[in-house]
């Protein structure tokens, strides 16, 4: 069975001035439909990692597998019709397009799917009934954050991706909502049937994982000393 996600000797890093960062992952790998959880503090490069992940920034070395593909493999727009099939991503500030409504968002994302167009607006308020959005119609900025956020939960999952994507998914919401968040997040990831790489440092969320990784653990950072090295040696120094 292909894995969700698949990272084989990835390593990226940059140098500037007498600073370098390297992050290095010999292996980590993500079954279909399962979720693990990433914990680091701010700045220690979780979002980065996602950025490799999603083919938004190119590794060094090394190959990041989403559903059997190569990411890095695909160029220009083949990597962008990839990430947008098969990849579903949740940002902390959701990033939904202020100039169109709730329901126009997720339609725009199902643009990369296999549906005919014709059923594209049908699925999209399907999807925004299911996720519980009140207000299909509205614009972002007249919905409230909860709302916003199950905007974005849909349109990430609106093409059955393999993989979701969150990055520091409560970060701007208060403990009851950011409860209720992770709670939408993983229902709605278990019935599309993709896996969740999360990454946060909000200590809640580290009982709702069946595997939770230190980011410390992949990453280090060093200043004016040339390279550094972290590694997560497989599953067997994964916490649980």
């Amino acid at each position: 069975m292909v894995s969700a996600l698949e990272i084989r000797n990835l390593e990226f890093g940059y140098v500037s001035g007498g600073d370098s960062w390297r992050l290095h992952v010999p292996n980590l790998t993500l079954e279909s439909g399962e979720r693990v959880l990433l914990t680091g503090g701010s700045g220690t490069g979780k979002s980065t990692l996602l950025h490799v992940v999603a083919g938004l920034l190119d590794p060094a070395r090394g190959e990041v597998l989403v559903g059997g593909q190569n990411v890095h493999a695909l160029k220009g727009g083949a990597r962008d019709e990839f990430r947008g099939r098969r990849i579903g991503m949740i940002f902390q500030t959701f990033n939904l397009l202020p100039g169109f409504t709730a329901l126009e968002n997720v339609m725009l994302a199902l643009m990369f799917s296999a549906r005919p167009a014709s059923e594209h607006q049908a699925a999209a308020r399907h999807l925004l009934e299911e996720l519980g959005v009140e207000r299909a119609d509205a614009v972002p900025q007249e919905l409230s954050v909860g709302q916003q956020q199950r905007v974005a939960v849909a349109r990430a999952v609106a093409c059955e991706p393999a993989l979701v994507l969150a990055d520091e998914p409560t970060a701007s919401l208060d403990p009851e909502n950011g409860a209720v968040a992770m709670d939408l997040i993983q229902r709605a990831c278990r019935s599309h049937g993709a896996a969740l790489l999360c990454v946060s440092h909000d200590p809640a969320l580290v009982g709702r994982f069946e595997r939770v990784v230190p980011l410390a653990s992949l990453v280090n950072a060093e200043v004016g000393a040339g390279s550094v090295q972290g590694t997560l040696q497989g599953a067997g120094e994964v916490a649980r």
